[in-house]
């Protein structure tokens, strides 16, 4: 594959900022916008993986993550969590995850300081958002904690169960016990996202829900291109819980339910049956509809990641080699259109003719797809990607 994770890292390195990680223009300048927590946390995340593989530079990158998340303005010394560096500092599980992710990723890396944010994160992660009784985590709250949204989503349990798994990990040889909750919380949630939602929906996953957990088909059809929270189905949150269940299957080791690995078959087949070249070009649209038709075409970089990523797990926890030939497909897909060969990077957004494009996203934010991509092609599937690097 000619997309290599060294130039990408170089890249992505030129995103420091003061107070965390910025928001990277194409151009590899950090665009004048507010630090974002999530973005702070993902290349915290990525950096740890680097200083994992021995880069020293990596290693201060991700220390310098590591002091932004628990000591910068990112953090809410005054009521806990993370917010942003805006006015509203609400709090928001899909941004928590990312900090409970990237600390893990640092404990695993031994970066200086992690430690202590991996047991804040954790906490704040367990108590304000884990939702024992639903099996599910809530999806935001006020920045004081004292109102929580009337809503509940997918993305940000499926961001939570990645983050759970790594810091379960991240833990195992000091905190056996947290590791089992932790593998059960993860458990829980995949069941009722993926054996249940989507199992019911025929392999269309659905992302919107009431406070209740009742499905909300229909969410945001005004407005379908959101970034988070798009309407219909996303095939890229399709692969994503597809390879998860597999990281989860190998955790449980014998104790997985055989479920896991056949739902991670029916999510992988609709995504790449109903999602590739739907509108009659090569590659995925960003959404679905519930009938199988595109309703926002552009072509987003990381739905092609995780569609890379979701194959190769599949080919080799499977040995299926369709999903290896599919996997080198779309990776020589990647090369020819999505790479910018000045910046190492993927362009972000393209059109459905591939055209760089701008309706979702701007610019080449953040490294985390893409490095997750570039390593996951090469390394054996255990519950999360930091514990796979370790010697």
């Amino acid at each position: 594959m000619e997309t290599e994770l060294g130039p990408l890292l170089t890249f992505a390195a030129r995103s420091r900022v003061p107070d965390g990680f910025g928001y990277l223009r194409a151009d590899g300048e950090v665009e004048q916008r507010p630090t974002e927590t999530w973005i702070s946390a993902r290349m915290t995340h990525v950096f740890s993986l680097a200083a994992l593989l021995g880069s020293t530079e990596a290693l201060d990158l991700a220390e310098h993550g590591v002091r932004a998340l628990t000591a910068g303005p990112l953090r809410d010394a005054e009521h806990g969590g993370w917010g942003d560096s805006t006015a509203d500092r609400g709090k928001a599980a899909y941004v928590h995850a990312f900090v409970l992710l990237a600390a893990s990723s640092a404990v695993t890396a031994e970066v200086p300081g992690s430690a202590a944010l991996l047991t804040e994160a954790l906490a704040v992660w367990e108590d304000r958002f884990w939702d024992d009784a639903a099996g599910l985590a809530r999806e935001s709250f006020s920045a004081d904690w004292t109102e929580v949204e009337d809503y509940r989503g997918a993305n940000a349990n499926m961001h939570g169960v990645e983050a759970v798994l790594a810091a379960g990990d991240a833990l195992a040889r000091t905190h056996p016990e947290a590791t089992a909750r932790l593998r059960t919380h993860a458990l829980r949630a995949t069941e009722r996202v993926v054996h249940g939602f989507a199992r019911d929906a025929d392999w269309r996953l659905p992302e919107h829900f009431t406070a209740e957990w009742t499905p909300l088909p229909e969410y945001n059809a005004d407005a379908p291109a959101d970034p988070f929270r798009p309407y219909g189905v996303t095939v890229g949150h399709q692969f994503e819980w597809s390879r998860l269940c597999l990281h989860l299957d190998a955790v449980l080791g014998d104790r997985a339910p055989g479920w896991l690995r056949a739902d991670a078959d029916a999510l992988f087949t609709a995504a790449t049956e109903r999602g590739w070249a739907a509108d009659g070009h090569p590659g995925f649209p960003y959404t679905l509809d519930w009938s199988d038709r595109p309703v926002v075409g552009a072509r987003m970089h990381w739905v092609l990641c995780e569609a890379v990523a979701a194959a190769a797990v599949r080919h080799e926890v499977t040995g299926d080699p369709r999903a290896a030939g599919l996997q080198h497909a779309w990776e020589a897909h990647g090369d020819a259109h999505f790479l910018d060969r000045s910046t190492g990077s993927w362009h972000h957004e393209l059109t459905p003719t591939g055209e760089v494009g701008t309706g979702t996203w701007t610019g080449q934010p953040d490294a985390y797809h893409l490095a997750q991509m570039l390593l996951l092609r090469e390394r054996p599937v255990r519950g999360s990607l930091a514990d796979a690097l370790l010697p």
